[in-house]
């Protein structure tokens, strides 16, 4: 496998936001209910603390996003987001972008990086996260509306930089 993770430039943005909003529209693991436009995916990519992408054979696979959990005092703990595409999961891919976020949030100085809503159901998520050495804080009872409607528990985890 040839896949790389590489700081995203403004050529990348057409593919990245498919990539994003194939999971935003999948309703399943994202917050979001509102797919990104083009113009607001430039801004929103730009805002980010630091916006990666892996590209396998010259395609954008997956991307992550990493920024703030907070502000002032908690602006040491970073938060970040991952998406692989449909079609690519599977290639250990999410590894590759939660491995590199790692390194980056401590390059940029930040002390933590928390996730606060991965959804229960989200089993590779988890699995991945665990094998990476995050800690569970805990679960939170149906604090993710899946698309159908219904509510799934979230877990938060952490893990120091």
């Amino acid at each position: 496998m040839s896949v790389f993770v590489r700081e995203y430039n403004k050529t990348d943005i057409p593919y990245m936001t498919e990539i994003w909003n194939e999971v935003v529209d999948n309703g399943v693991a994202f917050p979001q209910k509102n797919l990104l436009t083009m113009g607001e995916a430039t801004v929103f990519f730009a805002q980010q603390s630091f916006t990666a992408v892996a590209k396998e054979a010259g395609e954008i696979v997956g991307l992550y996003i990493l920024h703030p959990n907070n502000v002032g005092r908690c602006g040491h703990i970073a938060n970040a987001s991952y998406c692989v595409k449909a079609t690519e999961r599977g290639k250990q891919i999410g590894e590759m972008l939660v491995r590199d976020s790692l390194q980056q949030g401590a390059k940029l100085g930040f002390k933590l990086l928390q996730f606060n809503a991965v959804v229960a159901t989200n089993k590779s998520a988890l699995k991945l996260y665990t094998k990476l050495g995050f800690i569970t804080v805990g679960t939170i009872p149906g604090g993710f509306m899946m698309k159908d409607g219904h509510y799934e528990d979230i877990v938060v985890f952490y893990k120091k930089l």
